[in-house]
């Protein structure tokens, strides 16, 4: 179980901006891997106990700087909040399978077993960074666009306020040193700016 203190914030979409931020993260953080996702959510028939967020099945493919390339695939569920823009997230994960998609397919058919359906799909790409306890993804959502994502995980032993107060102060100190005003930042989560979407 891990806590997951994260934002997102706005990108402009253009190949020059998105390269001289890529640059950017390139000097102030360690580069990891260019990533691929695509993210189905689950939700049950009827009411239970699972999270409103639903149950994630995710797919991605690191590709790393070797050019050796890793598929795994994860199930997520996650208890979310927002604070200021800010999503502070309980989250319960565990892999499925590092070594090929068709696990993919076959949770998906144990998910619908079980009474739940896909809702909705979402599908990112991009680069991962690290720098220090913070996780950095400069990506694009297909619809969407691009956007940075900055990410602290903490234990959930870390659960105390001022411990995340903390946390979401580094967050808010990177994103500035990466000349991303604070009005950038999106509050809403990828799925309702999907749905908005689809729903006009």
């Amino acid at each position: 179980m891990a806590i997951e203190i994260e934002l997102k914030a706005h990108v402009k979409d253009d190949i020059q901006n998105i390269e001289a931020l890529k640059s950017l993260l390139l000097k102030k953080a360690e580069y990891l891997w260019a990533f691929e996702k695509e993210d189905t959510y689950y939700f049950p028939l009827s009411p239970s106990d699972i999270p409103r967020s639903g149950v994630r099945l995710r797919g991605e493919s690191k590709t790393f700087s070797d050019g050796t390339v890793k598929k795994t695939a994860y199930v997520t569920y996650k208890t979310k909040e927002v604070r200021d823009g800010i999503e502070v997230n309980d989250e319960k994960e565990f892999e499925v399978c590092s070594s090929q998609y068709r696990p993919v397919m076959i949770f998906d058919e144990f998910l619908k077993m079980a009474g739940l359906n896909p809702g909705f799909t979402k599908h990112k790409r991009g680069w991962a960074f690290s720098k220090n306890e913070i996780n950095a993804e400069l990506l694009e959502v297909e619809k969407l666009g691009w956007f940075l994502e900055l990410e602290i995980v903490l234990d959930d032993v870390e659960k105390d306020t001022i411990i995340i107060e903390e946390k979401k102060k580094l967050l808010m100190d990177f994103l500035s040193e990466l000349g991303i005003e604070k009005d950038a930042i999106e509050s809403r989560y990828y799925s309702e700016m999907l749905k908005e979407l689809v729903n006009g």
